[in-house]
């Protein structure tokens, strides 16, 4: 009995200590359980999701231990997170475009810390890691601020970028199906988080966005501006009705009153000049360098292209964060060009003549048949998956390239030129077993022999 008013007490006391200490991002144990009067019905079914289908991510990659563990916990403060946003955004004004980026800066932190997970050497539950990085993305649907902010619907955000997740969430159900089922609970267990888990609840709750606050709520610029209005001089306010005239009025103003035009300027002295400076402000910073060419990289991102060009060839340009990219009217006369694409998805469902992937980055391309040849050029972290025929796959000037070949595309000949980290996935020997990976060679021997050189593959071998 004693026993169980000590445990009663210690529950008590954590309870209290978490609802004060704002600043400490709740556990899945921790958030507080209220009546329905007193919650908001929308953060009580996140809280029902987070306990529920969260919980259970966590128990079984707690199971697993090691990096599949932490990025599940990063996995719960991200959700935590959007929790806290939730409820702010009921208690202030909508924002402008610049404090919606301030908004959702703690949620981009903690996306941020598990794409870190997926940096570096490549772990050995890596698909656990990029199935989590890639699904936290979904989360974002709280930035939708209407139909002209660059975003799918709340809704189809969620779903669209857990389907990019989805592709290594299926790598972590093949690889360990029939092996260990906790790998195979915790893939489970991640997709129902967010199909149907999260899904629905922004379907149900915030199929239009986020619901912020009365325009009575407290608004931090709004509340500057006014402390900055108050700051202002009393000489000056009086004198606004009769402002001076501004721009080149001002200038022939000035000539025109005979007065004389240099009388307001300050005499340069030798210290003042830039030859004679010591700190020389000639010299353009490294910072300032890089605010320029950060500006100079946005006012120079071209429009994005998803169209069908003189009926011969699919022009798919400069998409970013698009993974529901899909070709499906499409004949073996057309041809399939891809270019400047970033984190998107592309599927084409019919069969084309070629397809041309260039200068793309973390981008996925799946699809059926091709006539002549597919190509790959100048890209980074390519994944390209074909599930027909295809009979030559070239890469060239490329670095990290996974390519999954399917049964029918097992005879294609593969070509690479000034390439590195080039994988080649094909199918187990059973129709259940693993996809078996093989690396290409990127470094090569060539000896004089007999008055001819030959090449062959450097061969790595360990005592």
């Amino acid at each position: 009995m004693e026993r169980e008013l000590l445990d009663k007490l210690e529950a008590a006391v954590a309870r209290l200590e978490a609802l004060s200490v704002g600043r400490c991002p709740p556990t899945v144990s921790s958030i507080p359980v209220l009546g329905a009067s007193s919650v908001d019905p929308s953060i009580s079914a996140l809280d029902e999701l987070v306990e529920s289908s969260l919980g259970r991510v966590l128990t079984t990659a707690s199971a697993i231990g090691g990096e599949v563990y932490a990025a599940a916990k990063i996995l719960e403060e991200t959700f935590l997170v959007q929790r806290e946003l939730l409820i702010k955004a009921k208690q202030t004004k909508k924002p402008s475009l610049e404090g919606m980026a301030e908004f959702v800066r703690p949620l981009n932190e903690a996306i941020l810390k598990a794409n870190c997970l997926t940096e570096g050497a490549r772990a050995d539950c890596f698909n656990h890691l990029k199935a989590v990085a890639d699904s936290l993305t979904a989360l974002a649907w709280i930035a939708y601020s209407g139909k002209d902010c660059g975003m799918s619907l709340p809704t189809a955000h969620a779903e669209e970028s857990w389907q990019m997740a989805e592709f290594y969430n299926n790598k972590v159900l093949v690889e360990y199906k029939n092996k260990e089922s906790n790998h195979v609970e915790w893939a489970k267990a991640l997709k129902e988080l967010y199909s149907p888990g999260l899904r629905d609840y922004v379907k149900r709750y915030y199929p239009l966005g986020l619901e912020w606050g009365q325009p009575g709520s407290a608004n931090v610029s709004a509340r500057h501006s006014t402390t900055t209005a108050v700051q202002i001089p009393a000489e000056k306010t009086q004198s606004a009705p009769s402002q001076p005239k501004a721009g080149m009025s001002a200038v022939f103003q000035e000539i025109s009153s005979g007065k004389s035009v240099t009388a307001g300027l300050r005499k340069v002295t030798d210290d003042m000049k830039s030859k004679n400076r010591s700190d020389k402000a000639g010299i353009v910073s490294a910072s300032e360098k890089e605010t320029v060419s950060g500006r100079s990289s946005i006012s120079k991102r071209s429009t994005p292209k998803f169209e069908l060009q003189m009926g011969r060839k699919w022009a798919v340009e400069n998409q970013i964060g698009e993974k529901n990219l899909v070709i499906d009217d499409c004949d073996a006369k057309q041809s399939v060009y891809v270019y400047g694409c970033k984190d998107s998805v592309l599927q084409v469902k019919g069969k084309v003549n070629n397809i041309t992937i260039d200068k793309c980055t973390k981008m996925g391309i799946l699809f059926k048949d091709v006539v002549a040849a597919c190509e790959i050029v100048n890209c980074n972290s390519i994944e390209v998956q074909c599930e027909g025929s295809a009979p030559t796959i070239s890469i060239d000037n490329t670095s990290g390239c996974q390519l999954y070949l399917g049964k029918d595309s097992l005879e294609t000949s593969i070509t690479t030129a000034k390439s590195s980290e080039v994988n080649v996935l094909v199918p187990g020997a059973s129709p259940d077993g693993d996809w078996a990976e093989h690396p290409l060679p990127q470094q090569f021997v060539h000896t004089f022999r007999d008055g001819q050189f030959t090449t062959s593959p450097v061969s790595h071998s360990g005592g």
